[in-house]
This record gives C-alpha cells, structure tokens and sequence, in this order.
C-alpha cells in the first residue's frame, strides 16, 4: 500500500474508532439518563449506510469521517409531544445533562487507559537511548559524546528512545534549558545541561534537528553477508568491520552506507578497508544498482550491519495496568503544559498538527506494528478528550461551561447568549483547524 493510501486508510480507521467510542459514551449515558436517542451518526453529511432499531433510534455512518454526533430529543430543536417530555433532553436536571455531555471525553480517557494497557501487554518495540550527537552542533557543544546512554531526561527515567524524545520534545516546546542524565561507554554517569534556549524558535520538530541529538549508529560491522551479491563473491565475512572505503574512514555503519551510495556514484568499483581477526586486509567489489523491499533503487553490496539495541516495553497484566494510568496522567499534564506554553507565547503555534500529520503519523505508527499503533490511538483518544474538555463553545467543554453557569445562577443560559457563543466557537474552532491544516502543508513542502 503507498503512503498516501495508507495515510488515507489508517486516518478512517482511527477516527472511525475514536469518534464511535465518544459518541457512544454520550449515548450510553444519555440512555441511563432517560433521554431519547434519536440518531447515533459516526461521521456528518450524506449517509453511507443507515439503519432503523426497534426503538427507533437511527445508527448512521455518513460521507465526512471528521467526527460524529448523537441526536437527542431537544424542545431547542421543535415541539416535542406531551407524551415524550419526559424523554427530551432539556427537561432533564442540570447535573444529568452534564453526565451525558461528559460522557464523550471520559469515555475517551477511558479508551486511552485501555489502549496503554493493551500497548504494555502487546509490547512495543524499541531501542535503547544510546546517543551521539553531530559535531559543532548545540547537543555536542553540550558535553553530549558518541556512546552516551541517556538515563533520564528533565528528572524522568527513561529506559527508550521513544520515552527519551517524548520528554525532550516537551521541553522544545519552551524555552528553558533541559538537563540530561547519561552514563558513557566507560560506565561514568553525569549530567549535561542541553541548551534549549540557544534554538530557533519554533516548530519542535526543527529545534530538534537544531539540537543535533540522535542514535549512535552500530559500528560498520558485518552481521550478514548476502549469497551471490557482490560483497559475498568479494569474499566479506560476518564479524568484518569495515575502516575504509576507497581510502575513507568509516566512522559507524550509517557513515559507511552513505559512503557506499557517494563512491559508488563516481564509479561502482569499490575498495574497501577491512579489520579480520584483528589483521588488516582489502575488499575489492563491484557495487550494484538495484531496488530492495520496494525502495527506491541505490547501490547495493549485499551485507546487513549490526542491529540498533533493543528495549521492549512490555509487562504482565498488573504492572501493564498501573503503567497506563502512568502513561495517561503524563499525557494529560504534557499535553495541558503544552496548551499553556502556546496560550503564553512561550511555545510556537507551529507545533500544532493537523488530519493530514495524523494521517501520516498513524500510517507510520501501522508499519511499525499493533503496539506501536495502540500507542497512537492511545495518545489520539487522549488529546481528543483534553481538546473536547475546553471551554469552547460547540465543544463538550463549552456546553459544560454553560451549565455551571446555570448551577450557579439558577437558570439556564439565555438561548442568544449560548447562539452568540456558538458563532464565538465556530470562529474558534475554524482557525485552529486552519492552522493545523496550513502547518501540515508547510511540513510538508519543507521535509
């Protein structure tokens, strides 16, 4: 499947879910509550498919998968029959309305407590945190040396690199320095103090790369020597580590890769330095150009290199539990810190992403395997949740907003009041979704 299918497929797939456990938790406790259920819809516009219960609630998915919506009976909305009153939403008490339009985002935060605990049971495949950091750049100017083990980051353990990037892109997101604890290759642990201040100001993402912290590649040793390609005829061995290409130092395998593709390019005749045993020797090959896994087509010699190290998240059903209540409760302060620092100018507008960055960030999330995309819906359902919270008019958050208002006052709000919110919400909401959407094609054209 291309990128942009599979963008495409696994963006309904996510929201598909997500947008029908919302919903349902609107229904579900709007049923308790005594409120008739109209329509349940997963998506808006034209129907799809539609079908009539026996109490005559109408389930529906329709044309824009950008959401959902239940259908309650309101007297907002037309006369309501004497004989139904009792089932129409606005006759209900102030606290049972308030269930029903919290019942979305909870049900959400339910779904985000689950999906991390299915994520630990499942596993999700990592690699270790073992650093470098390229030369002359703010991470290196640092103190940050080839081999370093990040053990904690901002005061959090992390034992990943996933775990490791998640904290420190939180403090990219601002502007204060990050302090790291690593231990070298020589087992010594000390502290380094990552100067976040220093980068440009902007979308994480770039201060990042700015930042010049990444894994430290394995060594350019050979763990595998393909049958009938040219390094196997040349005669390469597992265990070779390779020093030098057409008289190049090769500093790790990523170095050596990219060496190959540049001498290659001039010509596909390659010398190659070896250490054997401890003993010198050449490699002399041709190189092939060739397509492998359905990638684009580069010069080939035929070897695998030594693997990243990994580290597995994952845990027996107990600890797995009480590690996604962990996992939820960081996402919702990260994520809370996060909207500060925006509110605040502290953090960049640029750093909010749109359907299309979901999209592209669920398809890589899928090719990455089950833990990784529970992982995601995970971290979707949860932001879902926090975003619905906000005292947004046409958000859950904005009707809750409204209805403390009545508990306070002891009335409900004035209908042109909840109107002229509404049009406030729309223009809220509007020009978010146009930021994200604008920040997502400047990602784009830029990557």
């Amino acid at each position: 499947m291309s990128p942009f299918l599979g963008s495409v497929f696994w963006l309904l797939v996510t929201l598909g879910v997500l947008v029908t456990f919302h919903e349902f938790g609107h229904y579900w406790v709007a049923r308790r509550c005594g409120v008739r259920v109209l329509r349940f819809s997963v998506g808006f516009g034209r129907p799809l498919w539609r079908r009539v219960a026996k109490d005559g609630t109408e389930y529906q998915v329709a044309a824009i998968p950008l959401g959902g919506y239940v259908k309650m009976l309101d007297a907002r909305e037309g006369d309501v029959p004497e004989a139904e009153r009792g089932q129409e939403f606005t006759g209900k008490s102030v606290w049972k309305r308030i269930a029903i339009v919290a019942a979305g985002p909870v049900f959400n935060l339910v779904f985000t407590v689950v999906a991390f605990w299915a994520m630990f049971i499942v596993g999700r495949p990592d690699v270790a945190p073992i650093i470098t950091a390229a030369q002359g750049s703010p991470a290196a100017v640092a103190g940050i040396h080839p081999g370093d083990r990040l053990l904690a980051v901002d005061g959090t353990p992390v034992t990943t690199w996933s775990d490791a990037t998640d904290v420190l892109f939180n403090g990219l997101l601002g502007n204060e320095p990050v302090p790291v604890h690593v231990r070298d290759t020589g087992g010594t642990e000390r502290n380094v103090v990552l100067p976040i201040q220093s980068l440009a100001f902007g979308d994480a993402g770039k201060r990042f790369k700015e930042l010049g912290l990444d894994l430290q590649p394995p060594p350019a040793v050979v763990r595998e020597v393909v049958p009938g390609d040219p390094a196997a005829a040349a005669g390469l061995r597992p265990g070779d580590l390779i020093t030098t290409v057409n008289g190049k130092a090769v500093a790790d395998f990523a170095a050596f890769t990219k060496l190959v593709q540049d001498e290659a390019a001039k010509s596909p005749k390659l010398a190659l330095g070896v250490q054997r045993d401890g003993k010198a020797t050449a490699v002399d090959l041709t190189a092939r150009m060739a397509s492998e896994r359905g990638q684009p087509t580069r010069w080939l010699i035929g070897i695998a290199g030594q693997p990243l190290e990994v580290a597995t998240l994952r845990y027996g059903p107990v600890r797995a539990f009480t590690e996604s209540l962990s996992a939820t409760w960081n996402g919702t302060t990260s994520t809370l810190g996060m909207i500060g620092k925006m509110l605040s100018g502290e953090a960049s507008a640029k750093n909010i992403s749109g359907v299309i960055g979901i999209a592209q960030v669920a398809n890589s999330a899928a090719n990455q395997g089950l833990g990784w995309f529970l992982n995601f819906l995970a971290l979707v359902s949860l932001s879902l949740a926090i975003l619905n919270l906000l005292p947004i008019p046409v958000l859950d958050g904005g009707h809750l907003l409204y209805y403390l208002i009545e508990l306070v006052k002891g009335s409900p709000v004035s209908e042109r009041t909840m109107i002229a919110g509404q049009y406030v919400g729309l223009a809220l909401l509007f020009t978010l979704m146009g930021l994200a959407f604008f920040n997502d094609i400047q990602r784009m054209l830029v990557s």
